[in-house]
């Protein structure tokens, strides 16, 4: 069986609730990823969600805020979505159209392992696997 672990990208990075919009995309730039996990304040392992490139734009530049006065926590909303290493690919599509997700966080014994992206998704499942995700997290609400 296919799991999560089989298909993320490794080495995920976290930014801290503190840091700015600016030192994000910073991060974002320096790992070529699109979304970052962000921790609690002081507390590494503890995610309070996902700032993604999409959140940095509409959530502050359109909005006319600066970016190095925002921080990844004035962002983060919602309960943030996670699977474990372990859980087969139908589990990671399931959490993925379900919550209409395009990025998932991969856990493993409580730790921040990997990340699985549209990317992951694209090498590693068959076109018509594709196919359904895409239909189920782009089509209209």
């Amino acid at each position: 069986m296919t799991t999560a672990k089989d298909i993320m990208h490794t080495g995920a990075q976290w930014i801290p609730a503190h840091e700015t919009l600016d030192r994000a995309a910073q991060l974002m730039r320096e790992h070529n990823v699109g979304a970052l996990p962000i921790s609690a304040s002081g507390e590494q392992d503890r995610m309070i969600g996902i700032l993604t490139d999409r959140d940095i734009v509409l959530g502050c530049v359109a909005l006319g805020h600066d970016p190095s006065r925002v921080t990844a926590g004035d962002l983060a909303q919602g309960t943030p979505r996670w699977i474990d290493a372990g859980a087969g690919v139908d589990q990671v599509l399931e959490e993925m159209q379900s919550h209409r997700i395009r990025r998932l966080p991969v856990v493993e014994n409580k730790k921040l392992i990997g990340m699985i992206s549209e990317a992951d998704l694209a090498q590693h499942l068959s076109e018509d696997q594709i196919a359904l995700w895409v239909e189920r997290v782009y089509a209209p609400s």
